[in-house]
């Protein structure tokens, strides 16, 4: 199973749920994906709230990694702290926020090769 690592940066424009929201992560056909980080910024002066979804492409669903949380002005707030979230082809993280184009998000994550999925 051959692997890499990749890193995606957004900002958030999105301020809806579900499709709407911003894409930062798609697992691609054929992988599965650890992700070692996930980051969100705010590089506005006021305290915006961020909010975070998993897609599952299994069951074609959105479900909140975080809601409402409040990240305070020109601070980052790490979403997985020390934990790992595994992802399989076609899902997603998506994000969307109180404001457009306040918060930034990172990911840095594993892609594995799997060629049954």
């Amino acid at each position: 199973m051959s692997r890499n690592t990749t890193t995606e940066s957004l900002t958030i424009a999105a301020t809806a749920t579900g499709a709407d929201s911003s894409v930062l992560y798609t697992c691609p056909a054929n992988h599965n994906a650890s992700i070692d980080m996930l980051l969100v910024s705010n590089n506005n002066a006021s305290s915006k709230k961020a909010y975070i979804q998993f897609y599952h492409a299994d069951d074609t669903t959105y479900y909140y990694i975080l809601k409402d949380h409040a990240i305070a002005g020109n601070t980052a707030y790490n979403v997985l702290d020390s934990s790992t979230m595994h992802l399989h082809a076609g899902d997603k993280i998506t994000l969307y926020g109180q404001t457009t184009n306040t918060l930034q998000a990172t990911i840095s994550l594993r892609e594995f090769f799997h060629p049954t999925r």
